[in-house]
C-alpha cells in the first residue's frame, strides 16, 4: 500500500539521510574513504535487495555511492522502501562505523 505524503514524513525522519525526491523516490548519498569500501558497500546493497526482492537505483561515483528506492508495482513509495533503506544505513554503520566520511 502506497504511503501518503505525511507518512512518508514520519518515515523519513527516522531515517539517516535520505530525503524525498521527486516525490515518488527516496534517496541518501554514501561517502566512503576509498573507491573499494564503496564497491564493497554496494555488494553489500545487493544482497540485501536480493533478499527483500526490491532493487534500488544505484550511482558510483568514485567514493560516492548514490542510492534511490521507490516501489515500482505500486507506483509510489511503500513500507517496503522505508525497510529497504534502514537495512542499507545499517550495513553502512557496521561497515564504517567511526571511519565514515559522511
Amino acid at each position: 500500500m502506497a504511503y501518503v505524503k505525511e507518512e512518508i514524513e514520519a518515515q523519513l525522519s527516522t531515517l539517516d539521510g535520505w530525503k524525498l525526491e521527486e516525490e515518488r523516490w527516496i534517496a541518501r548519498k554514501y561517502v566512503f574513504s576509498s573507491f573499494m569500501k564503496g564497491i564493497a558497500f554496494v555488494d553489500e546493497v545487493a544482497t540485501i535487495s536480493e533478499a527483500f526482492d526490491h532493487h534500488p537505483s544505484i550511482h558510483i561515483d568514485y567514493t560516492t555511492v548514490m542510492l534511490r528506492l521507490t516501489s515500482w508495482s505500486e507506483g509510489e513509495l511503500t513500507a517496503l522502501d522505508f525497510k529497504t533503506a534502514q537495512q542499507y544505513n545499517e550495513s553502512f554503520e557496521k561497515m564504517c562505523g567511526n571511519e565514515r566520511v559522511k
